[in-house]
């Protein structure tokens, strides 16, 4: 681990994290957060995020979009081609999302050291992302849309849909 990364991880005091953001961005980081204070990190006027999110920002961008709503236990993790979350959107509580993915197509190196993937993630606006959820690596979900608890996403979701399960499906289309 490259010792710049270190220091914003570790040696930042999380009371001290909050302050900054919320001085630079006009937000709140519950000092509960673990959250890396990264020059990568955007967040929107008014965004909140909630205590014993972990939010690993030192590897890709991340951009959030104002009034923003992460619930408690949340994980994020920008290791590649980074996270977007537009205007509005909520994200509820112990949900997890992910842009990378490991590398698995050869049999004969151990898939931990076959490297990883990213395309990224792409969040609409004024969307509601229900608790436990998992937003996988790739996926791209539309304005408006509201995925029901526990469902997993993993590709690319509508303006305006509602989908649930695993793999996360449409059952209803807002209109």
């Amino acid at each position: 681990m490259r010792l710049n990364k270190i220091g914003r991880r570790f040696l930042i005091p999380s009371f001290v994290k909050t302050l900054l953001y919320g001085l630079r961005f006009r937000c709140f980081v519950s000092p509960r957060a673990e959250m890396d204070y990264s020059p990568r990190v955007t967040i929107g006027r008014g965004s909140n995020i909630s205590a014993f999110c972990k939010i690993k920002a030192t590897g890709g961008p991340l951009k959030l979009g104002a009034r923003v709503s992460i619930g408690a236990g949340c994980f994020i993790s920008c290791d590649g081609e980074g996270v977007e979350i537009g205007d509005f959107s909520m994200i509820g509580a112990n949900s997890a999302i992910m842009d990378s993915n490991y590398r698995y197509t050869r049999l004969d190196v151990p898939i931990r050291e076959q490297g990883i993937t990213s395309r990224g993630v792409k969040i609409g606006s004024n969307v509601w992302i229900g608790v436990g959820c998992v937003i996988l690596d790739g996926s791209e979900i539309g304005d408006g849309v509201i995925v029901a608890p526990n469902s997993v996403v993993s590709g690319r979701v509508r303006d305006n849909a509602i989908v649930q399960g695993n793999p996360a499906t449409v059952v209803f289309v807002r209109r």
